[in-house]
């Protein structure tokens, strides 16, 4: 693994230096940084295959770095976090993080959840080919991850998009709540799925709401489905 490059954002010293060595035992090689805007200018000056990013940082918090480094990069981001309320939980996630981790946490949980991480990152990264799936008058161009409503640019996060291209590729199968999770979030998500309604409701309020005209449909009970034919 010494070629995997790890960043840990983190303000915690102590936190830092036993995950440093955690991870440098482990075989990774590790960047470290104390502060928001310096772990963001460390990221975009170099290249790493993760991050491990703590919610609450000086100079600039989680969530803001988290952000900026979606703008340019889809680097797995591991949320670290003393708190535990679902929207904290769903406000690092919808700023573009692919995992959460709540304080104190066991290193064999959060290194287990890094390999699924930079696994899917890995995946994704040879699946991506030119690829345009369409649902009525949606279109999504996966090479550019640009998702258009008749000719309108919609923008989404990361997980907004990768719930809309999740449901086009499987269009007109009823797929459940915990199937969305392990293949959008990438691992089973301790069957927390109001984070799926969450996002559906998301989604929802860019297409549906907006274009008049329903997308995605529910099965009380059983999950969520988009089909191209009328109703």
């Amino acid at each position: 693994m010494g070629n995997i490059r790890v960043l840990i954002i983190e303000d915690e010293v102590k936190l830092a230096r036993f995950l440093e060595l955690e991870l440098k035992y482990e075989g990774y090689s590790v960047t470290v940084s104390h502060n928001g805007r310096e772990g963001l200018n460390t990221f975009l000056s170099e290249k790493f295959d993760l991050v491990l990013l703590d919610l609450m940082l000086p100079e600039l918090n989680g969530i803001e770095v988290c952000r900026r480094i979606r703008k340019v990069s889809d680097t797995p981001i591991i949320m670290l976090t003393a708190k535990d309320e679902v929207m904290d939980k769903v406000s690092g996630l919808d700023s573009g993080a692919d995992d959460y981790m709540t304080k104190p946490f066991a290193i064999e949980e959060l290194l287990a959840r890094m390999r699924v991480a930079i696994k899917h990152s890995t995946k994704k990264t040879v699946e991506q080919s030119k690829n345009i799936l369409t649902l009525k008058n949606i279109t999504v161009d996966t090479d550019k991850r640009l998702v258009k409503v008749s000719g309108d640019v919609i923008e989404l996060t990361k997980k907004e998009y990768e719930l809309l291209v999740y449901l086009i590729k499987n269009k007109n199968i009823v797929i459940s709540r915990e199937q969305i999770l392990n293949a959008v979030w990438g691992y089973s998500y301790m069957g927390e799925t109001n984070v799926v309604d969450v996002y559906v409701r998301y989604l929802r309020s860019k297409l549906d709401d907006v274009y008049n005209e329903k997308y995605i449909h529910t099965i009380r009970g059983v999950g969520y489905f988009v089909k191209d034919e009328e109703e």
